[in-house]
């Protein structure tokens, strides 16, 4: 893995908790190291826009960070709706998955995986 493309500081944190799952997830499904955790969003969801999540390779407009040791990959275009936002991991009786502590949401859903800016 080239340092020569990665941007210093990226705009999103990983809580603990997220990086003990995500490295769980990366040995689990064998991701390989021309793979990156992809944080971004989408329009859609019941407040307008939905987080994405998942492993995917780095594509044109993407800046690259690393993160806890984690190589994560977001499009230039979204870092204002996620600049200062916290992924967090969960796993507990009242709920369990990844949560996203957006300090630029406006507004949320009750899935937690849907906002608006």
């Amino acid at each position: 893995m080239s340092t020569d493309s990665i941007t210093a500081v990226a705009p999103v944190t990983l809580t603990e908790g997220a990086v003990k799952e995500l490295k769980k997830l990366i040995d689990q499904q064998e991701i390989g190291e021309d793979f990156g955790l992809r944080i971004g969003v989408e329009g859609g969801g019941c407040s307008g826009m939905s987080y994405l999540l998942g492993f995917d390779q780095k594509k044109e407009g993407d800046n690259e960070y690393l993160v806890s040791g984690i190589r994560m990959f977001m499009n230039k275009a979204h870092g204002m709706y996620l600049a200062g936002m916290e992924v967090d991991f969960k796993n507990g009786l009242d709920a369990r998955g990844f949560t996203f502590n957006n300090p630029n949401a406006t507004s949320t859903c009750g899935c937690g995986s849907s906002f608006s800016a």
